[in-house]
């Protein structure tokens, strides 16, 4: 497991935007399953949407980006940098994600050759899909 302290080494996000909690399954260069907790705290349910909290879509799909960098950067020890969004393509969301849901983050690697790497993120709530993309990042080392 790769727990919150490690996640915090390898990815240059913080807090209010990293948003993985913990990896549970990790396979280097292969795939990875993180874990997002999402509580009534978050700083995005004060305006999305009042009275009916929903996580945004765009930030399911960077829960899974975060979630492929970790996987990333843990694959390559030493490897230090930012990820980058390249590209998205078939993003589809399938339920609302509320406070109290407990993200569950798939995400395989469909290939990588240096910096580029294109992943297949799925996201999930009581083992039922919620979102799915296809991910293209750049790793951009410091």
């Amino acid at each position: 497991m790769i727990d919150i302290n490690e996640i915090m080494t390898l990815m240059p996000h913080t807090y209010p935007f990293l948003l993985v909690d913990r990896v549970v399954e990790f396979e280097p260069a292969k795939h990875a399953v993180g874990i997002k907790n999402v509580t009534f705290n978050e700083p995005f349910f004060t305006g999305h949407f009042p009275g009916m909290p929903i996580m945004p879509g765009v930030l399911i799909i960077e829960a899974m980006a975060q979630t492929g960098g970790v996987l990333a950067f843990k694959s390559f020890p030493g490897m230090k940098g930012s990820v980058l969004f390249i590209g998205i393509d078939n993003a589809r969301f399938r339920k609302p994600v509320i406070p109290g849901d407990q993200l569950k983050l798939v995400v395989e690697v469909v290939k990588h050759k240096r910096e580029i790497w294109v992943f297949e993120g799925k996201a999930y709530v009581n083992d039922e899909m919620v979102a799915e993309a296809r991910i293209m990042a750049m790793l951009k080392q410091d």
